[in-house]
């Protein structure tokens, strides 16, 4: 048996959007069961995201600090952005979070690994890049506003990460899923043999 995740579409009777908001949705759907049964499941409708574990020659990952009001805490989490374009291709928007935010470049990208981070409520697939040969970007620093005036930044070694993940005081998913995957990539095959950086991605298809 082969262990991997398959497109499925079970019939959807009726569909209803009763919240739309300035990024995502709130959709009702009326779907049929194996059985016959209809029963209603509403889920965010999502545009997709971008995460970068952007990791230095110190063997250290560039972190920010940003508030998160649904949960009340400030989490260290890696850069990360919306993909607010239909089909824009995810590693332009990716490049674009790590200058907005950390006002960094990098020369070599790879996919860490593709994830949806709440399945069950909402339809958000979110691509982990890695990102490595740091250097500082071109040209001013782009303006911040809202909760990423007030971000913090830091560069922490990925074993202290590591340890922060597993003793329960890290919480961002990008940041739990990207420094493990980052872990286990090494200890596998390597980090050079991680998907290139414009590998197909069938949660959100785009152009090349």
């Amino acid at each position: 048996m082969t262990i991997k995740d398959t497109p499925e579409a079970w019939e959807v009777r009726s569909s209803e959007t009763p919240f739309v908001g300035n990024k995502t949705s709130v959709r009702t759907d009326e779907v049929v069961m194996p059985d016959g049964s209809v029963v209603r499941r509403d889920f965010q409708v999502h545009p997709g995201s971008v995460a970068v574990l952007a990791l230095d020659e110190e063997d250290r990952v560039l972190l920010i600090k940003q508030y998160r009001h649904p949960v009340g805490q400030k989490l260290w989490e890696v850069p990360a952005g919306l993909l607010d374009v239909p089909g824009e291709n995810p590693l332009h928007a990716a490049q674009r979070e790590l200058y907005e935010e950390a006002h960094v470049k990098a020369e070599d990208w790879r996919v860490l690994t593709d994830v949806y981070p709440t399945a069950g409520g909402c339809d958000e697939s979110v691509r982990i890049f890695l990102a490595r040969d740091l250097s500082e970007a071109d040209g001013e620093r782009f303006a911040v506003e809202d909760e990423e005036a007030d971000m913090e930044h830091a560069r922490v070694p990925v074993d202290e990460l590591v340890r922060g993940v597993l003793a329960g005081d890290l919480h961002s998913n990008c940041l739990v899923v990207g420094v493990l995957s980052l872990v286990a990539a090494r200890t596998g095959d390597g980090l050079d043999a991680l998907r290139p950086a414009e590998a197909p991605w069938p949660a959100r298809p785009f152009e090349a």
